[in-house]
């Protein structure tokens, strides 16, 4: 992606089902899990970059010793130095008590971090500050080690005003007003009730307070306490929870908007937002690892017993189809297949823009994540080339002579990378103009290669707010001199802001809804702007469940066509000097591409959930009004 976007959040959780005595055995470390979970998050380092957090519950440790560890970092390479600190702890402890290196048991309790449970999270800040408060997990503590709650997840809320107000009816009195803040919270009191609920049963039963925490243990109902939690909730997430005496759970959104994955054997349960992850890991096959269902979690009991609970009603699957383009890795086998039938797809339309002519178009891709798109594009562009290496060869078949077969037969499709990211541009310069020509020179490019009568096709993941292709990608390519210059995005349009984890929120910064806007303003009919704007602000008072989302009315006069070409138009710069085409994959096509992933609310505007249309008729107003305030 060209664009800066700053999205999603990284979980990873691991439950230890053997003693730490085992893997020291049988692997060589008591700290297998801790190694484990350091692979985990740096192989979701791609989906935040922000911060990190690592938490780790200790079991059947004695009254008064250390059982919840948690570290978290905020620096330039916050895995890395979260483990560096991890490390350097455990030599500090292994230099204070030298008896203890062989030792399993006296690792377990004098060196924090080892566990058998343990929870990870790799965070982009979509909105606020980047502080060591914000970066996950959190940790909500109490004396009872069954009401230590530690959350992190995957996840934004459309409804946090509302999710807020209950935590006030409830009596209490939240430390922030942000949506991590009120699901651990909300969370929060119904493991409270359910433990004083369990609590009377064991008092009832002649048990003391002591002996009543086993009990407590054993019959706490993490299905029921999520599914009172979970029940207003309006977003998408995939939520991870640690209990301090050693239950865990994740539990993902009844759309399936955000990804969660599980794998579990004899000796461990491990969850990730990428399925990748755990077969590298663990070194399991594809079909080892499980999609976790929308609406359900999978529950790991302190005994070591797991299942699979539904815990909310699903939605229509409306899975994020970002992942596929461009979020997860392409290392997962599905979406590296789906990522090469993007690029094939929106070829049709390639081959359209530069009239069939494959002997004078070179192809090539920015940025190095558009790679496999662009090899689906290749594999489309080698069938035409074959295809008209026959027709000339059919058409020619009574004169043809040895040297104009070898001829047509030497004919191959022009392939090159022509943009490669030099550094990352620190703008320490102010100045418009000024950083506008730094940011022009943060490619640098493959000269002698581009004739001035070739075109030259280049294939982005996805374009959003165009300011890189404007300022910097063109410009560098213009270079070359090329005739024509035909830019290929292998998603859809980005006409609507995301609310369910990816920091889209403001329209105004979505170029697709600028060249909306002005194609209004050419034709004269700037009061259709307003007339939405009314819509939009009229809607704000009603229940969810009455929204409409009135912005689809910007884009109903235009054709996706007419769109494309006034973005072209908006990211040529005056001093372009080749002719520029934008083309861009249709919702269609991208649904068939990524059948199983269909959430597509950001090009369409069909939101899974009802919070969602709430969120783009705040998001227009916002525009209409010029305040800059996020829509959620």
């Amino acid at each position: 992606m060209s664009d800066a976007l700053k999205h999603e959040c990284g979980i990873a959780l691991i439950r230890l089902l053997k003693p730490l005595e085992y893997y020291k055995e049988k692997y060589g470390t008591a700290f297998y899990g801790v190694n484990k979970m350091y692979l985990m998050m740096e192989k979701q380092h791609n989906r935040g970059q922000d911060g990190a957090g690592f938490a780790s519950i200790k079991l059947d440790v004695d009254p008064g010793e250390r059982y919840i560890s948690r570290i978290r970092s905020n620096e330039t390479q916050p895995i890395q130095d979260i483990f560096a600190q991890i490390n350097e702890r455990i030599n500090l402890e292994f230099e204070k008590r030298p008896k203890i290196i062989d030792d399993v048991a006296s690792q377990k309790k004098y060196i924090p971090y080892v566990g058998e449970l343990i929870l990870g999270h790799v965070r982009y800040g979509t909105f606020g500050g980047n502080s060591i408060e914000t970066v996950h997990p959190f940790l909500r503590q109490n004396n009872w080690m069954h009401r230590n709650l530690i959350i992190a997840g995957n996840f934004n809320m459309t409804n946090t005003h509302e999710l807020f107000q209950n935590l006030i009816k409830l009596g209490m009195h939240p430390k922030e007003k942000a949506d991590t803040i009120t699901v651990m919270e909300k969370i929060g009191h119904f493991l409270d009730d359910a433990v004083r609920k369990q609590y009377k049963k064991a008092k009832a039963a002649g048990m003391n307070k002591r002996e009543a925490s086993p009990y407590i243990a054993e019959h706490l109902k993490i299905d029921r306490i999520l599914r009172k939690s979970a029940k207003n909730w309006d977003g998408g997430y995939a939520m991870a929870g640690l209990l301090g005496h050693g239950d865990s759970f994740v539990l993902r959104d009844p759309a399936g908007i955000r990804p969660a994955y599980y794998y579990a054997d004899e000796e461990v349960v491990a969850v990730a937002s990428e399925r990748p992850v755990i077969q590298t890991v663990f070194n399991v096959k594809f079909e080892d690892v499980r999609e976790l269902d929308p609406g359900h979690a999978i529950i790991v009991k302190k005994n070591g017993s797991s299942s699979i609970e539904k815990i909310l009603e699903p939605l229509e699957r409306k899975s994020c189809s970002f992942e596929r383009i461009y979020f997860s890795r392409g290392s997962d086998a599905e979406i590296y297949q789906e990522r090469k039938e993007l690029g094939r797809l929106v070829m049709p339309k390639v081959l359209e823009s530069i009239e069939h002519d494959t002997e004078n178009t070179v192809f090539s891709f920015i940025p190095n994540t558009a790679e496999t798109s662009f090899y689906g594009m290749l594999e489309a562009a080698q069938d035409e080339l074959n295809k008209q290496k026959n027709e000339a060869i059919l058409r020619e078949k009574d004169q043809l002579t040895p040297e104009r077969l070898q001829e047509i037969q030497a004919h191959k499709i022009r392939t090159d990378k022509l943009a490669i990211k030099d550094v990352k541009l620190r703008t320490f310069i102010t100045e418009d103009s000024s950083r506008d020509d730094l940011v022009a020179h943060v490619y640098d490019v493959t000269y002698g290669i581009v004739r001035e009568t070739d075109n030259l096709v280049v294939i982005d993941d996805s374009i959003v707010r165009g300011t890189t292709l404007k300022r910097s990608i063109l410009k560098m390519l213009d270079r070359l001199n090329p005739k024509q210059i035909v830019v290929v995005s292998s998603a859809p349009q980005i006409r609507y802001p995301d609310c369910y984890g990816i920091d889209m929120a403001r329209l105004e910064d979505l170029v697709a809804f600028n060249a909306a806007k002005a194609l209004h303003e050419e034709r004269g009919t700037e009061h259709i702007i307003e007339e939405i704007y009314y819509k939009c602000k009229d809607q704000l008072s009603l229940e969810d469940s009455k929204v409409v989302n009135y912005v689809k009315e910007l884009y109903d006069p235009f054709t996706d066509e007419e769109i494309s070409d006034k973005i072209a138009e908006i990211i040529s710069e005056n001093d372009i000097n080749a002719k520029v085409k934008v083309i861009f994959q249709s919702v269609e096509d991208l649904h068939q591409a990524c059948p199983n992933n269909l959430g597509d609310w950001y090009f369409t505007g069909n939101y899974p959930t009802q919070g969602g249309n709430r969120v783009v008729n705040r998001a227009y107003v916002h525009f209409y009004e010029g305040n800059p305030a996020r829509a959620y």
